[in-house]
C-alpha cells in the first residue's frame, strides 16, 4: 500500500468491495485556459474598436495611411488592380479616338495621303501596346502619335499626368511599407514568464529580452502596460479596466 501510494501519489484510492479490490484514479484536474493578451508581443494593441459611427469615412480621409496600415495581400491586390484597370481604361480611350477618327479603316497603310493620329494603331491590342509603350517610357518607334491630332496630344498630356500621380502614391505607398520594421520584432525574444522579486528594497516586475541578431539597437525603449480594475464612484459601481505605464 505504501509503495503504491509514493508511486502515484495522493490520487491513488483503495475501493474494498466484497468481491475484489479495484483501484480507482481521480480525473486530471481541468487545463488552465489560455487568456488572451491585451497587448501582442510585437507591440501591438489587441483592441478592436467598433460602433464609433462615420468609422469607414474616417479611415478613406486618410487613404494613403488606410493603404500603408493594410496587410501585404491587399496592398499587393490593390497595386495590380490600380495599374490593370488604369492601363486598360487609357487604351480605350486611344481605341475610342481612332475610332472616331476613321483611323481603323485606313489600317495598314494603303493610303499614303492618310495621316492617322496615331501611326499604326488599327485594334485595340495595338492601342493597348502604344500606351504600354508610352507609359513606360520604351518607345520602340512603330507607333508614334502624329501632330495633326489635338485630342490625341492632350490625351497625351492627360496620360502623363494621370501615370505620374499614380506611381507617385502606390510606389510611395509600397517604399513606406516595407521600410517600416514590424517584422523586427521577430527576432527578440521574451521570457515566457514574468516574476516579481525584490530588487534594492524594492518589489520589482521583471522579464527578460532576448535580440537574436548581431545587430546592435540603438535607443531601444521598452514600455509596459499593467491592467488593472477599479470601482468608480457611485451610482455605477461597475469594475472599469484602467492602465498604467511603468
Amino acid at each position: 500500500m505504501a509503495t503504491l501510494r509514493r508511486t502515484f501519489g495522493e490520487d491513488y484510492q483503495v475501493v474494498n468491495t466484497t468481491s475484489k479490490a479495484t483501484t480507482t484514479f481521480s480525473p486530471p484536474p481541468p487545463a488552465k485556459k489560455k487568456r488572451q493578451r491585451f497587448v501582442e508581443k510585437n507591440g501591438r494593441c489587441n483592441v478592436q474598436h467598433g460602433n464609433l459611427g462615420g468609422e469607414t469615412s474616417r479611415y478613406i480621409s486618410d487613404l494613403f495611411t488606410t493603404l500603408v496600415d493594410l496587410k501585404w495581400r491587399w496592398n499587393m491586390l490593390i497595386f495590380i488592380l490600380t495599374y490593370t484597370v488604369a492601363w486598360l481604361v487609357m487604351a480605350s480611350m486611344w481605341w475610342i479616338i481612332a475610332y472616331i477618327r476613321g483611323d481603323l479603316n485606313h489600317a495598314g497603310g494603303h493610303d499614303a495621303s492618310y495621316t492617322p493620329c496615331v501611326a499604326n494603331v488599327y485594334n485595340f491590342p495595338s492601342a493597348f501596346l502604344f500606351f504600354i509603350e508610352t507609359e513606360a517610357t520604351i518607345g520602340y518607334g512603330y507607333r508614334y502619335i502624329t501632330e495633326k491630332c489635338p485630342e490625341g496630344i492632350i490625351l497625351f498630356l492627360f496620360q502623363s499626368l494621370l501615370g505620374s500621380i499614380v506611381d507617385a502614391f502606390l510606389i510611395g505607398c509600397m517604399f513606406i511599407k516595407m521600410s517600416q520594421p514590424k517584422k523586427r520584432a521577430e527576432t527578440l525574444m521574451f521570457s515566457q514568464d514574468a516574476v516579481i522579486s525584490q530588487r534594492d528594497g524594492r518589489l520589482c516586475l521583471m522579464f527578460r529580452v532576448g535580440n537574436l541578431r548581431n545587430s546592435h539597437m540603438v535607443s531601444a525603449q521598452i514600455r509596459c502596460k499593467l491592467i488593472k480594475g477599479y470601482i468608480t464612484l457611485p451610482p455605477a459601481g461597475l469594475p472599469v479596466p484602467g492602465d498604467s505605464r511603468l
